[in-house]
Order: C-alpha cells, then structure tokens, then sequence
C-alpha cells in the first residue's frame, strides 16, 4: 500500500506524538513494504532525521507558542504530488490546516481517510486565557473525527470516547512502545547524580517532558516548594526545554538538564528517584512509560491517560490533578521509604514490559488493510 502521511510537526520539535508516527514509519516502509510519504513543515534546524520521505509544506511561526509552526494547507504543487503518488489511504495527524484540506482532498477523489488523536488540544486553551474559543474548537474536532473512515486513539477510553461521538464502532487503538535496552534501571548512575550536586541523601525529584503550562508546571512547583517549606531533602531535576522555564525560578536547588536524547536522556531519567507529572492533557503519557521502564515510581495526576498506565498504590500513585496536599503526601510516603521507592519502581518496570512499538504499529497497519478493504 501507499500511505500519505500529514502531520503538523514530524520532525522540527521532538515530542510524543512524532515519535509514534517515525516509529510507525519506519515499521511499515521495513516490515510490511508499504510506501509511505510524509507532508509536513520543516525547519533549517530539525530536533531529529526524519524516518521515510519528508515532503515540506508550507507554514508559519505560531505567535502563542512560537516553537510550534502552523502549516497553511495544501499548495498546487503538493496536490500534482499527491496525485503522482496515488495514495490508498490518507492518514492525517493533527486536526490543523493542512490535514483538514488532505481529509477533503481524500474525500473528493474516493481515498480512505485514518485519523490519528494525538493531543487533546480542547484542553489546551484555558492555559493560554483562551477557554472562550473551546466550543468552536471542539465543533472542529467533532466534524474532523468524524470525517475520517477510521480514528486511531493511543487508550481504551479515547477509543470510546471517539466511539460515541462518531455513534459507530470505526475507531481502534493505536497504543504506543517503549524501548526497553534504552530506558532501563541499569542505566542508574550515581557518579552522574553527583556531578549534578544532587548529594546521596537528597531525593531527586523529575519533570519529565516539554516545560509548558499545560503540563502542569504551576502544580509541580507548588508541590516541590511545599515539600521544600517542610524540609524535605528534594531536588527538583528538570528534563526539557519550554517557554514555561521561568516558572520553576521559585524551587531552590533546580538541576536544569534542558533537552536531552539518546543515552543521555535515559541516564537522566533512570537517575531520579521519583518523577511528578501533574498534567491532565496527554493522550497516552510516553515519559510516563519511559520511566516506569527505567524503574522509576511515578506519582500522576489521576487523568485517563494515566490510568490506562498506571494501577494507583502498586506500580505508581495517581491522586486529584490539582489538589497539591495529595501529591505532597504520595511524595512524603516515597521520600521517607526507600523500600517502597524500590517496590513499586520494580513493579512499574514490569508493567512496561507489555509495551512494544512492532505490536503498536502493526495495530495501524491492521486498521489500514481494513479500512482499504471497506473503501471510502
């Protein structure tokens, strides 16, 4: 088969959803022979190589968050590429601009459609003081999900969600993988903990992911600066970059590693203590299972992303996403034992085990090779 593949951001920022689509580019173009060519914006300074055949398309510098880049639809030329290639189906990533004239595109020339939820966008705005455009944002979704021959959602309960709204049973999971020779307890080191300045008797505390508003950087800071009133020996250490780097000014003895990959990335995250994620707005959580993968326990806000990962009490904690005083006792309860750091870190670990990027793409290929049966 012959896959085009539009996704607003494929390689220019590293980030969960575009490591999902690599990965699933790199198994259908080296395992299943399929063809696969990607539409998407780029940048002269690319965070990684892209897997497969990038095609550029046209965009612009988003003001709100101006990492990101807007892609401004379909031009002429990408439409006489589209039509020398003759895609069989047509997998659009991102409900923007440019995938939702590629959904119509498909639709007009009798191409199935697949859609992938990534990001759950709606929830996006009340951090940027723009909950007023929520209902027209979500009429977009609804209309956009519901174009598409098939939806692809990475948990359970997205999958129904997305169900109930198309009122038929054309969506599936597409779950996600981990590489466990990369994120592995093994990749501990405390020599490294040490040229940090995290003393042995301080209990390293990770944030883990792009440093924005809408992961929940305003809540993990006023956890860490309460356990830090009470006295506990935390240092927060933070693995990533973003716009919302300021916000942790107010922690003392912040360990700032900025953005990290490869082996430095999982050195880093195997050699935390405990990692804190207090965001409600992912879809599936990929720094959750990476260090749940290296044997690190996890204290989450208690969000259905989360809960498709995590068992609350045995292989990480889940609590209320904005009640502080919940995470601050799931924390104490860890930072004073050690034991029960060891417990559930080990059994987090072997949670993630079920985990594997060959199942997660061959799921979208099987969705593929149905929705190409059905047609249009």
């Amino acid at each position: 088969m012959r896959i085009a593949l539009f996704s607003g951001n494929y390689n220019y920022l590293r980030e969960g959803a575009n490591q999902a689509l690599n990965k699933l580019v790199g198994y259908l173009e080296e395992q299943a022979g399929y063809t696969v060519r990607v539409y998407s914006p780029v940048t002269e300074t690319p965070d990684f190589e892209p897997v497969g055949t990038l095609v550029p398309v046209a965009s612009m510098r988003l003001p709100v968050r101006g990492e990101f880049r807007l892609a401004l639809g379909l031009s002429n030329a990408i439409r006489r590429d589209l039509d020398k290639f003759c895609p069989d189906i047509v997998h659009v990533a991102t409900p923007d601009i440019l995938c939702t004239r590629a959904q119509t595109y498909a639709i007009r020339a009798g191409i199935p459609v697949v859609a992938s939820l990534h990001t759950l966008f709606e929830t996006y705005l009340d951090y940027y003081r723009m909950g007023w455009l929520r209902p027209v944002v979500e009429a977009h979704l609804r209309r956009f999900y519901r174009r598409s021959s098939h939806v692809l959602a990475p948990t359970p309960a997205l999958v129904a969600d997305l169900q109930h709204l198309r009122a038929d049973h054309r969506a599936s999971v597409w779950s996600r993988g981990i590489d466990q020779t990369k994120f592995h307890p093994a990749r501990r080191d405390l020599a490294w903990r040490q040229a940090q300045g995290i003393c042995d008797d301080e209990v390293a505390v990770l944030f883990f992911g792009r440093l924005v508003l809408e992961k929940g950087v305003t809540t993990f800071v006023e956890v860490l600066a309460e356990l830090q009133k009470r006295r506990r020996r935390v240092r927060p250490l933070l693995v990533g970059a973003g716009p919302a780097r300021s916000s942790f000014a107010a922690l003392a003895g912040v360990v700032e590693m900025g953005h990290l990959q490869g082996n430095d990335l999982a050195r880093a995250v195997a050699s935390a203590d405990i990692m804190l994620t207090p965001s409600t707005t992912e879809t599936f959580g990929n720094v959750v299972l990476e260090a749940m993968a290296s044997g690190v326990p996890v204290v989450s806000a208690d969000a259905p992303s989360a809960r498709a990962l995590i068992r609350d009490g045995i292989d990480g904690f889940l609590c209320p996403p904005r009640e502080v005083a919940a995470y601050v006792a799931a924390l104490e309860r860890l930072i004073v034992s050690p034991d029960l750091r060891r417990s559930i870190g080990s059994s987090a670990l072997r949670s993630s085990k079920a985990y594997s990027w060959d199942a997660a793409s061959g799921s979208v290929e099987k969705a593929y090779r149905i929705v190409a049966r059905a047609g249009a």
